[in-house]
């Protein structure tokens, strides 16, 4: 071959290989706990510090966190899991509630999980994930924060088939935790849309809900009473050591969430951060 030729297929393939992404190999999740699928790449993005809040302070999802925790806490000593799919009401500590009971699992059994968060928008690269995951030696948690489905969304019946169906399977090292604020992950007039023009209404609903049933715990989070709303923020204020009276601090709080139109956990620790820039 020429050489001028060969010369130039060479820095044609070097430059193509600068391109393209780097392979998601086997020791990629060796490089820490928690990681960011990138679909568009399909590579896996490190996370040095995942954002969450201590499971002590998790006030009034006690059943919940229960469930949670020995699911992931089985998992992480090697034994069998259920996916799971938290939905219900807003600002409750759903995601919150992954993320710590994911921790508290690495605390017990250091480096025993990876949590590796994929985005809605990316949930059609799923089986190459999969794919790269099945070969890896550690056990592995996907995540999907505010999980839902649109009209005309037919992403969902690839995710029902990666949960539960296939030749292939869920690998056994793969677990994928889930939240929605719906409880079936579609709007009812999708559902109802589609009950109306289908022959049989019947089939056309178990379709839709269908997906509900791949994740073995479907664990349903509530808003929260005043006293639970209280409880929280005494929790936040005591973690933060605030220089602050009792009838005081419930007293700012239940004004705070009545301007915010509502009480939950959210708006509990929104409280905790304004107030704690008031007190200095």
């Amino acid at each position: 071959m020429d050489p001028v030729l060969l010369e130039k297929l060479e820095r044609i393939a070097s430059a193509l290989e600068r391109l393209s992404p780097a392979p998601a190999s086997a020791t990629t999740l060796e490089t820490g706990d928690a990681f960011m699928w990138q679909g568009a790449s399909a590579s896996l993005r490190p996370v040095a510090q995942v954002h969450g809040v201590d499971l002590s302070l998790l006030r009034g999802i006690d059943r919940q966190t229960r469930l949670v925790l020995e699911n992931t806490r089985h998992f992480a000593q090697g034994r069998t899991g259920n996916n799971v799919m938290l939905w219900g009401a807003r600002g409750m500590g759903k995601s919150s509630l992954v993320k710590a009971c994911f921790a508290e699992a690495n605390r017990e059994r250091p480096h025993a999980l990876v949590l590796i968060e994929i985005q809605r928008d990316d949930l059609s690269t799923l089986p190459r994930l999969l794919d790269i995951l099945r070969a890896q030696p550690r056990r592995c948690i996907l995540f999907c924060d505010d999980l839902s489905f649109e009209t005309q969304d037919a992403d969902y019946k690839s995710l029902k088939s990666v949960l539960d169906g296939g030749i292939m399977g869920r690998p056994e090292n793969v677990l994928f935790y889930a939240t929605s604020n719906r409880r079936h992950l579609m709007p009812r007039d999708m559902m109802e849309n589609e009950s109306g023009s289908a022959i049989n209404p019947q089939e056309a609903v178990e379709e839709k809900v269908s997906l509900s049933d791949r994740f073995g715990l479907w664990i349903g989070v509530h808003g929260c009473n005043q006293e639970t709303y209280l409880a929280i923020v005494d929790g936040y204020a005591a973690h933060r050591r605030l220089a602050i009276s009792t009838e005081a601090l419930h007293r700012h709080a239940l004004e705070w969430a009545m301007e915010r139109g509502g009480r939950s956990g959210r708006v509990a620790a929104q409280f905790i951060d304004h107030l704690s820039a008031t007190l200095g």
